[in-house]
């Protein structure tokens, strides 16, 4: 046996035990290691948006996926999500959350879309004069 900071000795493997957080895994321990989404290029930003593909393969008996990947496709399925949001609702680290989803991404499980930036929307005043147009035919 080992002791603690206290100086009482613990049982082997209590290490992964916090009395108030519950059992610890290590961030790499979900990973597996790895720190980057993979090879797809893609760039999980924390506002870049996540859907569930509807065309996705079933993954009802897929054992490569791990309960945080299921956890990350059971947020997506009722409304597409941020990453930011699925870090807070998972109580995942971010940068897991970025390579859990490279993960779904390489297996056709969500899309990534990154919002509008403002620059490219359309001017208010061009949208208020083709409103204008429309109420006058």
């Amino acid at each position: 046996m080992t002791e603690n900071p206290t100086g009482e000795p613990r049982e082997p493997g209590s290490q992964w035990y916090d009395g108030e957080a519950g059992p610890l895994v290590r961030p790499y321990a979900m990973t597996g290691g790895r720190t980057q989404p993979g090879p797809t290029g893609v760039r999980f930003d924390l506002i870049a948006l996540v859907t569930l593909d509807p065309a996705a393969p079933a993954l009802d008996d897929d054992t490569a996926l791990g309960p945080e990947h299921r956890t990350l496709i059971d947020l997506c399925r009722p409304e597409t999500q941020s990453v930011a949001e699925l870090a807070a609702d998972a109580d995942l680290p971010v940068g897991v959350v970025r390579v859990l989803l490279g993960d779904l991404l390489e297996l056709g499980c969500v899309t990534i879309s990154r919002p509008v930036p403002p620059a490219r929307l359309p001017d208010e005043r061009i949208l208020r004069e083709v409103i204008e147009g429309l109420r006058a035919l």
